[in-house]
């Protein structure tokens, strides 16, 4: 995983504050992969309730990590009991590394 602690430790810490004490971030895409280069940041972030304003919610969460990424791209996929499933969910999942 091409994370250092201290971009682990916002990411997290980034999602519980947004989202709460139960958010569940993974790691997917290109990161997961160690011997890549580049490539932005991917993560899922899973909650136990209902998120009313996902799309807020997410662009916030991305918004911060990437500035504390110094401008890294970052990408945010929200999964909660009221949102619709997509396959990326079911990929990231499968494919991802829980922080």
């Amino acid at each position: 995983m091409r994370l250092t602690p201290a971009q682990i430790d916002a990411i997290k810490s980034t999602a519980t504050a947004v989202l709460g004490e139960g958010a569940q971030v993974t790691l997917f895409g290109s990161r997961v992969n160690d011997t890549a280069k580049g490539g932005d940041v991917d993560l899922m972030i899973e909650v136990p309730q209902d998120l009313a304003d996902s799309a807020v919610m997410s662009a916030r969460i991305a918004s911060q990590v990437s500035r504390a990424m110094h401008g890294r791209r970052v990408d945010v996929l929200l999964k909660a009991p009221n949102l619709l499933e997509q396959p990326i969910h079911r990929i990231a999942a499968h494919q991802g590394v829980a922080l």
